[in-house]
């Protein structure tokens, strides 16, 4: 097939210049381990909480069930606890203080005691088409059920012994309830959202290559795009590009066979990268490897979409150069691959947080740091792919107006 063909003729070209080896392996290995050591080195500070952070408005101060809640939340290795009041909470999220706030009502736990939880339920305000938005509405399952449980069993056994309105009996079976869940053996239930690091004391975990290669993964990725866009400024340079668009190969063929060289040169890198991370950093991408991979995937076609729209917008080797370069510096700034975004807070963070290499972040980190299942690579993957869709369709649009 000759999209196969075109491919394989481009990845030879890359792989027979050394130098590409250089920037695709030699130098994320070197820059993975320096910035390792960097965040190991850095110790405790500002950013040394990397749980999600939570608004807490309580309009029910004095409720039995908003004080457990609270209490339960408050001893969570997913969540951070930021207690605001209602006038504060709109603007705390709008400006990305916190990932979300929880509003418990007025009179939560009364009416919750009396059967009525329908008439008092508790309000998430959160982006849930982010992925801080739904590692949060995750995070916070488990607690509520927890909670409704441990009421729901201590009002049945009230009506059980003839006291349905004893206010003692109620309090004390839900309190013997809500202790019987926190010395039962759920950590099948927890694990599924949010494991727990060994090390609370770090951002990154027990392990400061959680960060780093996952970050630096991310950002040569992009700047190894640059022998690929070369391939493109050639082509048209000795009018290759010219001859393959005059024969029977139509268009869509020849953008086909060139993402798709830019396409495995990304994910070799990727898998080169995981792989000397899982084994000789301790990085446990293996933990989830189905997240990982869509992850990974998405990742690869979102660079190369990019680099196949650098490569038809450039006319020389040294502007390859120059936007690869651009695009490194500004996906990896903003989008958190040096540093978490939660340590910057806001516009900075909110702005950072709408770049794709953002998204990919979150998606590792969310497997990597916080622990989360497969369902918290789903959200980051389609945001890639959405943003890799949006490059292709730039890129096809400029190459056949270069074509004509």
């Amino acid at each position: 097939m000759r999209i196969i063909d075109l491919a394989l003729k481009d990845l030879s070209q890359i792989f027979r210049d050394k130098r590409s080896l250089l920037f695709l392996v030699a130098m994320p290995i070197i820059f993975t381990l320096f910035m390792g050591f960097a965040y190991k080195g850095g110790g405790d500070d500002a950013i040394s909480d990397n749980r999600i952070p939570l608004g807490w408005v309580n309009n029910d101060p004095d409720g039995l069930l908003s004080g457990q809640l609270f209490e339960m939340l408050s001893n969570s290795d997913s969540i951070r606890i930021v207690e605001l009041t209602s006038g504060a909470m709109e603007a705390a999220v709008r400006k990305g203080e916190v990932a979300g706030a929880l509003i418990v009502p007025v009179g939560y736990s009364e009416q919750v005691s009396a059967g009525r939880a329908a008439d008092a339920q508790l309000t998430l305000v959160a982006d849930l088409n982010s992925a801080q938005g739904q590692s949060l509405f995750q995070s916070l399952r488990t607690p509520v059920t927890q909670l409704m449980s441990s009421m729901e069993i201590a009002r049945l056994s009230a009506e059980t012994v003839g006291k349905p309105n004893d206010a003692s009996e109620l309090n004390e079976t839900f309190a013997s309830a809500s202790q019987a869940w926190t010395e039962a053996d759920s950590a099948s239930l927890i694990k599924v959202e949010m494991a727990v690091a060994e090390d609370e004391g770090q951002w990154y975990g027990d392990n400061p290559y959680n960060q780093a290669s996952p970050g630096i993964l991310v950002q040569f990725a992009i700047f190894g795009l640059v022998t690929s866009g070369q391939i493109l400024v050639q082509e048209r340079k000795t009018r290759t590009l010219q001859r393959m668009m005059s024969t029977s190969m139509r268009a869509w063929e020849i953008v086909a066979g060139h993402i798709l060289a830019m396409f495995v040169v990304v994910f070799m890198q990727e898998a080169l990268l995981v792989i000397f991370g899982q084994f000789v950093l301790g990085v446990n991408y293996a933990r989830e490897p189905l997240g990982t991979l869509f992850i990974s995937i998405a990742l690869g076609l979102w660079i190369a979409s990019m680099g196949l729209l650098i490569g038809v917008l450039v006319k020389e080797d040294s502007q390859v150069i120059l936007f690869a370069l651009m695009a490194m510096f500004l996906f990896s700034a903003m989008g958190g691959t040096w540093f978490p975004l939660e340590a910057t807070g806001g516009a900075f963070a909110a702005i950072g947080k709408m770049m794709p290499s953002a998204w990919a972040m979150s998606g590792y980190q969310n497997i990597l740091i916080r622990g989360l299942g497969l369902e918290s690579a789903w959200m980051p993957a389609l945001v890639l792919l959405a943003y890799a869709l949006g490059f292709f369709a730039l890129a096809v649009w400029r190459f056949r107006k270069m074509a004509v």
